[in-house]
């Protein structure tokens, strides 16, 4: 049985004290919740100071980064390397996010290596795919996510699939804009993951890992798509940031 995975990505925001107090007041609100995993993503800065907060309260919620450089250490300036995150308590760390190949121009060999660095320190990457509005509107959108599955995961075992990877598939046009795959756009791309998955490394293997959605996932359409047979949880932005709604949609799947 898979356990659910809600996870809140800040993306760039909070201060380190709006971090804390922010962290402080969803742990409250999730006092008691059983049967998923909570996890939350802030920026750099605020991480070590989030760490405290959950470690002084002895809280369940865990700790995600938003990014990494595949790099133990070195002259890669403004860069963070997965020892310094697992040195944290981090757990799960976000590589190939659509911001992040769309804004900042990262390609899939450095997706791939970000994944493989954050395996290799012991942590989990949630590996991000999707595709633009054009893709999917000219019937591309099975074929980009192929395609970013392939280059991520194409040197992993099954073994390190099904105890070292979530993916999470966030289509580019929902991401931030308020529009939202439907639960049978979600199901679809989230089925036909678990079936390449199932192709490539077997089917108890693909019965394993955990397939996210993430998208303008809030309060009211939470529950309809985390019902989806394929669907194992969110990747939450926005609505991430208000305790309040994040706290909500853990409890779909809790």
């Amino acid at each position: 049985m898979r356990t659910p995975l809600v996870a809140g990505n800040w993306k760039m925001h909070k201060d380190h004290r709006e971090a804390v107090e922010l962290v402080r007041e969803l742990d409250g609100l999730l006092a008691g919740l059983e049967g998923v995993e909570v996890a939350v993503c802030p920026p750099f800065t605020a991480l070590s100071d989030v760490a405290r907060a959950l470690e002084d309260s002895g809280s369940p919620i865990l700790l995600g980064a938003q990014d990494v450089y595949p790099a133990p250490e070195g002259a890669f300036t403004g860069e963070i390397s997965p020892r310094m995150l697992r040195a944290l308590g981090v757990r799960y760390v976000i590589v190939g996010h659509s911001e992040r190949r769309e804004i900042i121009g990262e390609k899939d060999e450095l997706v791939a290596a970000k994944a493989r660095a954050v395996l290799e320190e012991g942590m989990v990457p949630i590996l991000c795919v999707g595709e633009t509005l054009e893709e999917r509107e000219e019937g591309k959108a099975v074929s980009k996510v192929r395609h970013q599955l392939e280059a991520a995961l194409s040197a992993w075992t099954g073994d390190e699939v099904s105890t070292g990877l979530v993916i999470a598939y966030e289509p580019i046009w929902a991401i931030g804009t308020g529009r939202t795959a439907t639960p049978e756009d979600a199901q679809e791309m989230n089925s036909f993951i678990r079936g390449w998955l199932a192709e490539r490394y077997g089917q108890e293997v693909a019965s394993e890992v955990r397939i996210l959605y993430g998208g303008s996932v809030k309060p009211d359409n939470a529950g309809e798509l985390m019902a989806m047979p394929d669907i194992d949880g969110a990747l939450v932005g926005g609505a991430s940031l208000k305790a309040g709604d994040f706290a909500a949609i853990a409890r779909f799947r809790g």
